[in-house]
């Protein structure tokens, strides 16, 4: 048996699973000591379903902490940025379109040393040694412990970041370092944004798993758990402590993996509707579609896993207002939907009081809501149907119908068919999806490369691109068994010489316990 537990903005969700059997459930406000959050929302499944910590086998977290700390700016450390590029991409210093609050949270600490490598693996020039080591001993004077490394086209040839971190930490033991080549993709500044975002994060990082492994062992859970990361897969907690940013938008994805798990559909629509925000994305091979372009991070652009999901501001906390045309959020009341809602005896209008007054939803108090106008009822169901179509629409990329799963606490507001789809599915146990897609999350290994078909032919080196990618998943715990290619992508690349192309491929197995 295994746990479950997806951490958000609103809710606390924790389920326990045998197999793919959901044995118990619990849905709580998020309180404010998250800790307690998971201690209490644990306890009552156990309590529920009557099984002992002792058989539990793994425990998965999903999380928002790090998300929330880098959007709202707040316990970010101080961050040095070495570059191995000179003499390119003078022009373009490392955070040069960042906003300015939170680049002065992390600090303008910029060090531009010669290095990096062309497309193919030459040099564009050798690593300085002795500028690395005048850097770290200025950082180390500084006081700054989190320090980010970036070198062009380092996810193709690793050895210049592993070098300049080895120096770095013989003149900095202590040192939290990042490389932008365990974090990003090919693009430089999307990636060193990446790194240096992880490297604000490492003080964070710890605390926060610690509180995990604290509240496990108070609930006398000695089993592993991991917590997942944005594409679906999972990481160990020694992991995250050194890539926190991999957890960023895992929420959605989760939900995402709940919806196919709890449906049985592989390719399918998403809407899940949470108490302050609705996420659609779509499903391809049981996994959330992947973003091919680069994601904006609280202001900050990334090239790093995410999924491609559209987020709008409805939610079953979400604000009803407006005399002539009704107006449903972005506002909401979030987590305080059981106090500030008119049918929890509440003073403010939220969809949630429409969905009872409309009668197709039942929760709180229905009378305390049966004297507002029907027209006004009604005008607020299409509104927020409204919202749903067009996120819906802008999530497609035909036509053709297809079917949509909705799943999260405020699935209950949508009751008409949603044009464009052949059905809308709400599967048991909707409201936990999260959870439920952290405790079915599996192991991935991923490969992004630049290779040339021009030696050994495309067949042959776009299966040794694949068996890489299955080799890594292998080694981050996943039965071998189990692998298997989910996405794979091949991308010529026009105006280079050696019949180049770019090969992407990921790999996910069942995790071996």
């Amino acid at each position: 048996m295994r746990i479950g537990v997806d951490v958000g903005g609103t809710n606390t969700d924790a389920v326990l699973m045998d197999g793919k059997t959901v044995v118990a459930s619990h849905k709580a406000p998020t309180s404010g000591n998250v800790s307690d959050g998971i201690i209490n929302a644990i306890t009552n499944i156990l309590d529920h379903s009557k099984v002992s910590p002792q058989k539990i086998k793994s425990v998965m977290v999903g999380t928002t902490h790090f998300t929330n700390a880098f959007v709202e700016r707040k316990r970010l450390l101080e961050v040095a940025v070495i570059r191995l590029a000179l003499p390119a991409s003078r022009g373009l210093p490392p955070m040069i379109d960042w906003p300015e609050d939170i680049a002065a949270a992390v600090g303008m600490n910029h060090y531009l040393v010669k290095g990096g490598y062309e497309f193919d693996g030459r040099h564009i020039s050798e690593l300085d040694e002795a500028a690395i080591e005048q850097a770290a001993g200025d950082i180390k004077q500084r006081g700054i412990r989190a320090v980010a490394i970036s070198c062009i086209f380092s996810p193709l040839n690793s050895e210049m970041e592993e070098r300049a971190q080895d120096i770095v930490l013989k003149i900095i033991p202590d040192a939290e370092i990042t490389l932008s080549s365990r974090i990003g993709r090919l693009g430089l500044l999307e990636r060193e944004n990446a790194a240096i975002m992880n490297a604000s994060l490492a003080d964070l990082s710890g605390k926060v798993v610690d509180s995990f492994r604290s509240a496990l062992s108070q609930l006398q859970i000695r089993a592993p758990f991991f917590i997942s990361q944005n594409d679906g897969t999972l990481m160990t907690a020694d992991f995250v402590e050194k890539h926190p940013v991999l957890t960023f938008a895992s929420g959605p994805t989760n939900s995402m993996r709940g919806a196919a798990c709890l449906s049985g559909l592989k390719n399918a629509l998403v809407v899940d509707i949470g108490g302050t925000t609705t996420d659609v994305g779509m499903l391809i091979n049981g996994f959330p579609r992947e973003s091919s372009v680069s994601v904006d991070i609280g202001g900050v652009r990334t090239n790093f896993r995410m999924p491609d999901i559209l987020a709008l501001g409805l939610g079953g906390g979400s604000l009803v207002s407006g005399n002539g045309e009704i107006i449903v959020g972005p506002q909401s009341v979030g987590y305080e939907l059981t106090e500030k809602a008119r049918v929890f005896n509440g003073e403010v209008l939220t969809a949630s009081d429409i969905a009872v007054a409309a009668g197709y939803a039942d929760m709180g108090d229905a009378s305390l809501v049966s004297d507002l106008d029907a027209d006004l009822v009604k005008a607020a169901v299409e509104a927020i149907h409204h919202i749903v179509n067009v996120g819906v629409d802008r999530m497609k990329t035909s036509s053709e119908a297809m079917p949509v799963i909705l799943v999260g606490g405020g699935a209950v507001l949508i009751r008409d068919r949603i044009p464009g789809t052949s059905e809308v599915i709400i599967p048991e146990h909707a409201a936990v999806a999260n959870a439920i897609g952290a405790s079915i999350a599996q192991v991935g290994g991923e490969v992004d490369k630049v290779y040339s078909y021009e030696k050994e032919g495309r067949e042959i080196v776009i299966e040794r691109a694949k068996q890489e990618a299955v080799k890594r998943a292998i080694s981050a715990g996943a039965n071998e068994a189990s692998v298997e290619i989910i996405d794979f992508e091949e991308l010529p690349l026009q105006y280079v010489p050696g019949n180049s192309v770019r090969l992407r491929a990921r790999a996910a197995g069942e995790l071996i316990l």
